[in-house]
Formats: C-alpha cells, structure tokens, sequence
C-alpha cells in the first residue's frame, strides 16, 4: 500500500508530536520550548494536507517563560479527546511545572492551564480506563536539586482532571530494555491489553521506540522480545533519531505512528539545520499481538516554495513565532501601516528577550529576504538558533553589517548601504561534495543586500554552527526581522525554500 502522507508531515523544528483522532480529524501538537504563540497545532482529514489551526498557548501567562533558560519551556505534549473536551498536558520545563490545558475547539481558547501537583518529571500523557479513571504516566527526569538531573524511570499515578491533583502515590512502571532517558510514554488499551510505548536511548542519534504489554493500565507490564521497535542508529537511513512516538489508527482501520526525526547532511552526516521534526511510519499487530513498526522513511524533494509576508493584515499569521514574549512588547502593524514596525528596547539577538519576529526554516535550501527602513534606528534580519548562535545582516541606513555570531565568538562584514530601504537577504547553499573539510558541513549560510547593480555578498558562514549538534539545541533554525535600536520597520519578508538532492 502506498502511504498517503508525505514526510517530513510537519517539517521545521516540530519535534515531539502527538495525534488524535475525533470524527474523522486528526489533531497534532508539538513542541514549541521557549517561543510564542506556544504547542502549535495542526488538523488534517487525509494525513497528507496538515493545516495549521492555532497555538494552545497565545497568552503569556499559559507559561511561564520570560525568564526560563534557553532549551526549557514547553516540552513534549499529549494531546486527547475525552467527554466532549480536548486536553493537552505538557511540561513547561523550568516554568510552571506539568500543565493540563482544556478546550472543546482546538482552534479556539485554551484553558489558562491546570497545574499538575503531586508529580516531579515531564513527558506527561493522559489515559482513562472503562471506569472513568485518568492515568497520567510521565518520565520521572528530575531537573531540579543540588545533584543535578536524576531519573526514576516512567511513573504514573491516577489524575483528577479538574483540580490538577495527583490521587495517589506515583509507581513505577516499565522504563524500557535499558537506554538512556526513558521518556514520551503513551498508553493505550486495545482489545483489553494496556500497551505503554516509550522513547529510549536520549533524543539524539540513540533515539528509539519500545513498547511492553499488560493485562492493566497500572501493569505489570512485559517488554516486547523485538524491541526497540524503531531505531535509525547506526544506519545509513536519511531519517535519524527517530523516536518520542504516538500510536494511531488511519483511515482505513490500519496503524500508524508518528514520531520526530532529523534529517542530518554533509560528508558524514552529522548536522541537522532545521532540528527535529515531524514524520509518519506505518505500523501492525503481528500474531503474537505484538506491534511492529516500519522504518521511517524521507520523500522524494518536492517542488520550491515560496512565501510572501506584506504585512497588509491586521495581525500576524499562525507561522510567526516571537522568544520569550508575545510581539505585542515590542511590534506594531498598525504604527505604519502595510509595515511591521519593530522597538528596539536595549536587547540585541545576543540576548535571551530578542526583538525578533521569526519563522522557522522549513528546507534544507533557502532564500530569506526583507525590505527594511532603518533610516530611525538599526535592525535587520537574523537567522537564529539561540542567543549563543545566530547570524544577522543588519543596516543603520548608512552601512549594511553582516554578522556571524557563533558561540559568542563574533565576526563582521560591511560596505556602504544602498539608498533608501534596502532589501537583506540571507540564503544557503549545500556543501561541498567532493571529500574535504568543507563537504562536512550541513550548509553553508551567505549574508548580503541587494545594491544598485544586483546582489552583494558580504560574507559566509559554515552552517553546522547554527545546527541541532552544532549548538547542542533543542528546537532548529528561525528566520526573520529584528530591531536592535531605535526604530525600524520592514515593508516585506520572502521565503524560497526548496529541499536538497538525496
């Protein structure tokens, strides 16, 4: 059978997905860590075409993340439908805890978000038994305390739903064959046997999915003999780290699972530039009511895409994204109209609170572009990992400044700017592929403007730097306009973004 989806499914850092499905829709949530809108989500009838609906977070209060460190926020959701309402539980790592957030739209207002107590860990996933009881299972990584992260294995305890409180002691369930981090369980009962997937190995090149079995929800739970179900590591596959999965049905009654990956690139394969992202594997009960999952598997490269943002509507789309704080602190569409006008307020894209409007980096190749007026002010656009790692062509009206920023280490290029508002663009281009240093790269991301006689290039940067295991980063890249003083406004931003030969 052919599948009907096409992977990536979500593609740009959308790691740690989770799926349901109600009346014939299919409903996805990732993880979003420190920016805002917050736990994006996605819709989809045929499990080809996801539409973006909305965010579950929209209000800053949802989380607590303006002062969170970098890599913490809003970790791996499960997403369920019971009695009529959606829930969403998430870990808002470094904030408020394990948060149940609540709605009968999913494209409409969440709840505020419950807080979970009772538990310490993240991961959390929801589960209700005949009776009615809701099992919130969760990986027990303790990141708080003098000694540093330490691991109870995948926990669980019965949940009130209304109160947020924890009904009993937590118990220990199966944690795995063994791996590093045992995390993402999800449990589902099928035909009167509670299965609890997990994720082991760490979320990197060991990443893999086990399951085990029991005659309960509280167990005791047996280990699959054929685990790990899926795992890329050392393989050649184009989709590495594959786990964190959720199990589902499709429409014609089979199987399936979707999981995050990456896709890494260069001589030895070891950069991934966009970070974890979204796919779909298929999957089956075997005779001895075992499941098996297939390997994941990467599409052939599609056609390029290109997207325009003019700025003319009253607010921005579902794809803009903002760190730390919603853009109403420092952004107007409504200053200058059919501009998006940036404040610079002290911070620069080397703070954690960046005056920064961002999307994320969908294709291995791509151009970004934005016409600025810095005539009041300097800004420009940054192509942004974290504050360590980003890199920025930015103008002041008289001089155009490109700037690799690579774990803190800094390098400048700049020539004279053009009149008036100048167009900045950043684009990459794929390695080198004969045997050399410089076919190791994931990319390699150039800096520039458009001048009076056509496109100047100011400089390059090798791009594992701005890269998943470059930057040791748990979301991917980001692109967009900044203001780091004054004021600056930006009449458009463009995206050309193609996926590189296999």
């Amino acid at each position: 059978m052919t599948n009907p989806w096409t992977n990536p499914i979500v593609s740009g850092f959308h790691p740690d997905p989770s799926i349901v499905e109600v009346d014939g829709t299919y409903y996805l949530a990732c993880s979003s860590f420190e920016y805002l809108p917050g736990l994006p989500l996605f819709r989809s009838t045929d499990l080809r075409d996801w539409e973006a609906i909305g965010h579950v977070v929209t209000r800053p209060e949802q989380l607590d993340l303006f002062d969170i460190p970098t890599a913490g926020g809003a970790w791996a959701p499960t997403i369920r439908f019971h009695d009529g309402v959606f829930h969403v539980v998430v870990t808002d790592a470094m904030g408020r805890g394990n948060l149940l957030f609540t709605a009968t739209d999913p494209a409409g207002k969440w709840s505020d978000g419950t807080p979970i107590a009772g538990i310490d860990g993240i991961d959390p996933d929801l589960a209700w038994d005949a009776e009615g009881n809701c099992y919130l299972t969760y990986s027990g990584l303790l990141l708080s305390g003098g000694e540093g992260p330490r691991h109870l294995g995948i926990q669980q305890v019965r949940l009130d739903t209304a109160t947020g409180a924890a009904l009993e002691e937590p118990r220990s369930l199966w944690s795995g064959t063994g791996g590093i981090f045992p995390e993402a369980p999800h449990l589902y009962e099928i035909d009167g046997t509670w299965y609890l997937m997990v994720a082991e190995g760490g979320t990197e090149r060991g990443h893999a999915i086990s399951i085990a079995r029991a005659p309960h929800a509280t167990g005791p739970f047996e280990g699959c003999p054929a685990n790990p179900l899926v795992t890329a590591r050392g393989t050649d596959r184009p989709v590495q780290n594959t786990g964190h999965g959720d199990l589902f049905r499709t429409p014609d009654g089979s199987w399936a699972v979707v999981c995050l990956g990456v896709r890494p690139r260069g001589m030895v394969r070891s950069f991934s530039a966009m970070g974890r992202e979204t796919y779909m594997t298929t999957a089956r009960f075997g005779d001895d009511g075992w499941l098996q999952i297939d390997p994941v598997e990467l599409d052939a490269p599609g056609a390029a895409i290109t997207l325009d943002e003019e700025f003319d509507e009253p607010a921005l789309g579902l794809p803009w994204l903002t760190v730390r704080r919603p853009v109403q602190a420092f952004g107007s569409l409504t200053a200058r109209p059919g501009w998006l006008t940036l404040t610079a307020d002290g911070s620069t894209m080397d703070d954690k609170r960046p005056v920064f409007v961002a999307r994320r980096q969908q294709h291995e190749v791509f151009t970004a572009s934005a016409v600025v007026d810095a005539s009041e002010g300097v800004g420009g656009l940054s192509l942004r990992i974290d504050e360590d790692n980003h890199i920025d062509v930015e103008t002041d009206g008289h001089v155009v400044r490109a700037r690799g920023v690579i774990a803190r280490l800094v390098q400048t290029w700049e020539a004279p700017a053009p009149a008036g508002p100048v167009t900045l663009t950043l684009w990459t281009t794929q390695p080198d592929a004969a045997f050399s240093l410089a076919s190791v790269t994931s990319d390699v991301v150039h800096l520039g403007f458009e001048g009076p006689d056509g496109l100047v290039e100011l400089g390059a940067v090798d791009g594992r730097t701005l890269s998943a295991e470059g930057a040791g980063s748990f979301t991917g890249r980001a692109f967009g306009p900044f203001a780091s003083s004054g004021t600056v406004s930006f009449d458009r931003v463009g995206y050309v973004g193609q996926d590189g030969p296999r």
